[in-house]
């Protein structure tokens, strides 16, 4: 790693990374929604969206450490990063922010509000609200569902994630002591404990279609319940990226122990990752 530091801020060229970002996620919203409305091809059009993403995180990053080995960033350009990381991890917190939201009101507020009154009464005399609960008009329509349990696949999720803030700390640690056997040993640890999430994500999930009766489609509860996992499952699968770049760049030689900020953003993001993990466990698994 080149440490000729500039002390000129560094303005990159112009660039179109973010146009093909913004393009990624209107795609995979949209093949999202075809998705679930099973309009045709909705799941192609969700797959070439993350196909995109993907593909700009790729450019996007490769410049981004281009510049950094070139000796580009200072400790301005250093502290503009770490403004920028902070301010997106907020983001992301108001983002989740707004569906524990929903869910508090949907199960403190709006369904007791829907069991007490009279005309709910009048309307659906036999829904009983108590949750969990598909809501009045489907449950009197008779649909059934199981609810997700906590101790089982999730509470392994729940060690799993928490055992990978551990190690995603221990790599950090051997990074700043100069320890590259430790940092790369770490960060492989961190990725596997991902990789093997997101395959019990998949098949809890797969379990909950095909024997539960566990779907979008199942009210208030299944709507709530994937769209609180399945972000999150998302944020996993992003991140779990992200360390694969930081391993394949550790074991590069990139990074120092005076110079690693890339290596402190995905790991903030990644505890950032476990916290609403915690938080989902105990809200959306447990406390049914």
């Amino acid at each position: 790693m080149s440490l000729a530091q500039t002390d000129k801020y560094y303005l990159p060229q112009p660039s179109l990374w973010p146009i093909i970002g913004s393009v990624a996620l209107l795609t995979m919203a949209v093949g999202g929604v075809m998705t679930m409305h099973e309009i045709n091809h909705g799941l192609w059009v969700l797959l070439a969206g993350l196909a995109v993403l993907f593909f700009m995180m790729f450019g996007w990053f490769g410049e981004v450490i281009r510049d950094s080995e070139a000796g580009r960033y200072n400790k301005q350009v250093d502290s503009s990063y770490r403004w920028s990381m902070s301010w997106f991890i907020f983001s992301e917190v108001m983002f989740f922010a707004a569906f524990f939201g929903a869910l508090f009101y949907t199960r403190v507020l709006s369904v007791p509000w829907l069991g007490e009154s009279d005309t709910m009464q009048q309307l659906w005399p036999t829904f009983k609200a108590a949750w969990p609960t598909a809501g009045p008009g489907l449950t009197a329509d008779g649909l059934k569902f199981t609810p997700m349990e906590a101790w089982g696949i999730p509470a392994i999720n729940t060690l799993l994630l928490l055992s990978s803030g551990v190690t995603v700390t221990w790599a950090h640690w051997g990074l700043k002591k100069n320890n590259r056997m430790q940092l790369i040993l770490g960060l492989g640890m961190t990725v596997t404990l991902g990789v093997v999430f997101l395959c019990l994500q998949a098949y809890e999930y797969h379990h909950a279609y095909t024997e539960m009766g566990l779907t979008l489609g199942a009210g208030v509860y299944g709507a709530t319940f994937f769209m609180l996992t399945g972000f999150h499952g998302f944020h996993v699968l992003v991140g779990t990226t992200m360390l694969i770049v930081m391993l394949l760049r550790s074991i590069a030689g990139h990074f120092t122990a005076e110079h690693h900020f890339a290596f402190e953003a995905v790991s903030w993001y990644w505890h950032f990752v476990d916290v609403v993990w915690v938080l989902l466990f105990i809200l959306v698994y447990w406390l049914i």
